[in-house]
């Protein structure tokens, strides 16, 4: 099982960063605000900007973590931009 770690770009320009089975699933849910996470219901978003997959979902959470709590939001556009081949390869297979 694929889990992926996606970063969201948002319509006020802050990134959200989540894990999910199913990717465009949950970025569905977090425009739809139903099921979305309680940060997206006040920053609404706009485009997923990065993707990468991990085999497990600890390895997926472990990724999770460093994004969130260790890179600030430099490094985190510097990540976003370093990927933006891969992350169009890993959109184009999913869409």
């Amino acid at each position: 099982m694929k889990y992926y770690l996606y970063i969201i770009k948002t319509v006020d320009d802050t990134l959200y960063c989540g894990i999910a089975l199913d990717v465009m699933k949950r970025f569905y849910e977090h425009l739809t605000s139903k099921k979305g996470a309680k940060y997206t219901k006040s920053h609404p978003p706009k485009e997923i900007v990065y993707l990468d997959c991990f085999l497990d979902r600890s390895s997926a959470s472990k990724e999770e973590y460093r994004i969130k709590h260790t890179l600030s939001k430099a490094q985190k556009l510097e990540l976003i931009e370093k990927n933006r081949e891969k992350t169009q390869e890993i959109l184009n297979k999913l869409t």
